[in-house]
């Protein structure tokens, strides 16, 4: 009896944390709420608050990020690691350069345009640098007390036969979109690293799942102006992207790649799937820690994510405006799509066209191009922007550093391929939703 008596707090303080704490997640990210006769999401809201808040201080505080940024790699080491790490270090200080012109209003008059510096520092770079640390302490609500791995078990007849994947990589999906591409990736590799993906599973996961979070996704939906229709956006967005990968790993390259693994998970579950489900969900919010300890760490991770997006967001971002703006390069590239925005008849399609190819630089640049754009037009970048999941500026170095056999040409032709399967899904859904 004393046993039961002593068990029986513990088990209710599981059920908390798997229910309670998931719930705090959920309502943060999900469900939208009118604060100052203005609806959108909680983090939404706390993020403008913020930023009100600090005032021309949010400027500075964009620039420390920046700066820290372009510090870090020098500080670790990790720009020797690479050619890449290389790179990245030297578009890191060119985002300081940049930055410092932002706020100072100084250097070239081309830069200085309203659609340019001011625009990718003040709409872009400061909602970026508050909503990823911000966004990264409520994820600890969402992804650490056994939601995730819930929705694993009850997904995992589902993962095989469509996206070719094994049960457990509906993890790694999931941990992408509520938390980053970097968290996925981190957990693809591991999981590859030890043998139970196989080459093609990894690069499937890689490319397919491994998506910009749902935090970035606010950024892109306000600068679209898409916060009032959120949750068609965010959910038709998961949507598309999952059809999109489902299509993909039928298809060359990934379709060429090895298969072999070396240990392959159990196809079955042993009993009703929903009870294994909440137990394996029991049994890692009995595990998590303590929630201000994991608040802290999420905290961190979220501050080291934002310092290293930060400044190649602000060069790359930059230096993707001015080609798309004086270069024919995205019109050439563009052209490709073309004709998917044709079938539609789309007032701007050779405009989207042109900015869906502008995704291969940075995935924020379809969104900045086409903030001006009618619905239509705006959802569908919207939805490529996050659907086309590989980009220069960060995802695609970041599977290049991880040991999954993907090169860059072949990540290229996903990329195509992505974005053109993207446009014939956003385009028709848009047409339904506002035409």
């Amino acid at each position: 009896m004393s046993q039961m008596s002593e068990s029986t707090p513990s088990h209710t303080h599981h059920w908390f944390r798997l229910l309670g704490l998931s719930a705090v997640g959920i309502f943060i990210f999900f469900i939208p709420v009118t604060f100052n006769d203005k609806q959108s999401i909680p983090l939404d809201h706390i993020v403008s608050f913020l930023k009100t808040s600090l005032g021309s201080g949010a400027a500075w505080y964009a620039i420390a990020m920046i700066l820290a940024g372009a510090i870090y790699p020098l500080v670790t080491g990790k720009w020797r690691q690479s050619t890449t790490e290389k790179v990245f270090l030297v578009l890191k200080w060119l985002g300081v350069v940049a930055a410092i012109l932002a706020v100072t209003k100084s250097g070239p008059a081309i830069l200085q345009q309203p659609d340019m510096l001011p625009f990718l520092f003040n709409k872009l770079v400061i909602s970026v640098g508050l909503i990823v640390p911000v966004g990264s302490v409520f994820l600890a609500f969402l992804v650490s007390y056994g939601l995730l791995e819930t929705i694993g078990i009850l997904l995992q007849k589902l993962m095989q036969p469509v996206w070719r994947t094994p049960g457990r990589s509906a993890i790694d999906a999931v941990a992408s979109f509520v938390g980053s591409y970097s968290i996925g990736l981190l957990i693809t590799n591991r999981v590859y690293v030890a043998g139970h993906y196989s080459a093609r599973e990894a690069a499937i996961i890689a490319t397919g799942f491994s998506t910009v979070s749902a935090t970035f996704m606010i950024i892109v939906a306000k600068t679209l102006d898409l916060m009032p229709v959120w949750n068609q956006y965010f959910w038709l967005t998961l949507l598309i992207t999952f059809i999109v990968t489902a299509i993909t790993v039928r298809l060359p390259p990934l379709s060429r790649i090895n298969n072999d693994a070396q240990h392959r998970e159990p196809s079955t579950v042993k009993g009703s799937r929903f009870k294994v489900a909440i137990e394996n969900g029991l049994a890692v919010a009995e595990k998590a820690p303590p929630i201000g300890k994991n608040i802290l760490d999420n905290l961190k991770d979220g501050l080291v994510m934002t310092i290293s997006i930060l400044p190649s967001i602000m060069s790359v971002g930059v230096i993707g405006l001015l080609v798309a703006k004086y270069t024919p390069v995205f019109d050439w590239i563009g052209y490709l799509f073309y004709p998917v925005t044709l079938i539609w008849g789309l007032d701007d399609g050779m405009a989207l066209a042109r900015a869906s190819a502008s995704g291969l630089a940075e995935m924020f640049l379809p969104a900045l191009l086409m903030k001006d754009a009618d619905i239509i037009a705006r959802f569908s970048a919207g939805v490529v922007c996050v659907s086309s999941i590989l980009f220069f500026s960060a995802s695609i170095p970041c599977i290049l550093a991880t040991r999954i056999p993907l090169n860059v040409f072949q990540l290229v032709i996903v990329w195509f391929i992505r974005t053109f399967l993207s446009l014939m899904l956003a385009i028709p859904t848009a047409l339904f939703l506002f035409g």
